[in-house]
């Protein structure tokens, strides 16, 4: 065994230590998305997901909406895509705000659009200017376990169900 000092930094996870708690967050690993993205001189979005925007399959268009089916085309680089989402997925580890966004499009990863693409690259650009947010475990307070849960009846347009959503709490640090 070695001991290497305080802990600063694993798996792509800083970690700020101070009196009222630690900080975690991926700041360098959410820069670096941005960079591989190419959006480093692009506008922050104030916003992971536009208001109201509903992210809808390729059948779903097809079936339903055909004028917008013939203008988002399916995307030639499925990997891509794939890759973004993934990145955006272990960046939910810290970033607790973008993960219904990130869960909506990792649903399309078998057929992602070019509608897919841009909502994910509008999530990379919010992430740009809110780099810096993580999770914060306080060091004072209870130790007592809190959840809360909310649910949307009918607000998925393809399948008619449910959206439920649900936040975890371990005294006044955020944990799910």
């Amino acid at each position: 065994m070695k001991d290497l000092g305080e802990l600063k930094y694993f798996l792509g996870i800083e970690f700020s230590r101070s009196k009222k708690g630690i900080h975690l967050c991926q700041r360098k690993y959410a820069l670096e998305l941005v960079s591989e993205l190419g959006l480093t001189d692009s506008k922050p979005s104030g916003t992971p997901l536009e208001f109201n925007h509903k992210i809808t399959s390729v059948e779903y268009d097809t079936a339903i909406q055909p004028e917008v089916a013939e203008n988002d085309t399916l995307l030639s680089d499925t990997g891509g895509y794939q890759r973004v989402v993934g990145r955006l997925l272990y960046l939910t580890m810290t970033r607790l705000d973008l993960a219904f966004v990130v869960q909506i499009l990792n649903q399309h990863m078998h057929a992602p659009k070019a509608s897919h693409m841009e909502a994910a690259k509008r999530v990379v650009r919010y992430v740009k200017g809110t780099a810096g947010l993580g999770l914060f475990m306080p060091s004072s307070g209870n130790a007592k376990l809190t959840a809360y849960y909310d649910s949307d009846w009918g607000s998925c347009v393809e399948t008619k169900i449910y959206v439920t959503g649900y936040a975890v709490k371990f005294g006044d640090a955020l944990i799910s």
